[in-house]
């Protein structure tokens, strides 16, 4: 019953870690860099048929090198208001129409740019550690409920902590990998 009930906390532990970082990815990919990448234009929603759609809903987008994105409706009359939605975006692009498609090139980074970029990383990486700590807080509440309701033994639920604290750092060690490697990709000429 005890480790049971102690290896529950531990599974829930990581797997609403893992599902912080997951969400950390999910922000580093909207943040523009000097490379071209489809996922810049996944929060990117077009007004197709009256309905709010995602871009890849409504289009294929592709990039045909390092330096742009081109984007093919599957229907042509969409083109209009796919380049509506992209231009209307935060993402600062000025999508090309040739009637087609449209093209989107990717100009280089300024530098000043590219540390204000560097610093939304940090305030993302910093939630996913603030949301990875209150997980923490959160099972560790559930330990001492387990000790509390003589489920499990007082050195059990010290031992639950350590383990808690240790699956934490272990998360924790991959948000910094994982802003690390978008620092170095965000400051890439």
């Amino acid at each position: 019953m005890s480790m049971s009930s102690l290896s529950e906390i531990y599974s829930t532990t990581e797997s609403k870690m893992k599902h912080a970082i997951e969400a950390l990815d999910e922000h580093f990919n909207t943040i523009r860099t000097g490379r071209a990448s489809t996922a810049l234009l996944d929060k990117v929603e077009v007004d197709a048929y009256g309905t709010p759609m995602k871009l890849k809903e409504v289009a294929s987008v592709s990039t045909p090198d390092a330096r742009s994105i081109t984007i093919s409706p599957w229907d042509k009359g969409q083109l209009a208001a796919i380049e509506r939605a992209i231009v209307s975006s935060d993402l600062g692009l000025n999508p090309q129409n040739d009637g087609k498609l449209l093209r989107i090139s990717i100009p280089p980074l300024t530098e000043e740019r590219r540390k204000e970029l560097v610093k939304v990383a940090h305030t993302m990486a910093e939630e996913s550690r603030i949301a990875i700590r209150n997980v923490r807080k959160h099972m560790r509440d559930g330990v001492h409920k387990l000790v509390k309701d003589k489920d499990i033994s007082e050195d059990e639920g010290k031992d639950g902590e350590d383990k808690v604290q240790e699956i934490t750092n272990k998360w924790i060690g991959k948000v910094e990998e994982h802003l690390k490697a978008k620092e170095t990709e965000i400051m890439e000429i």
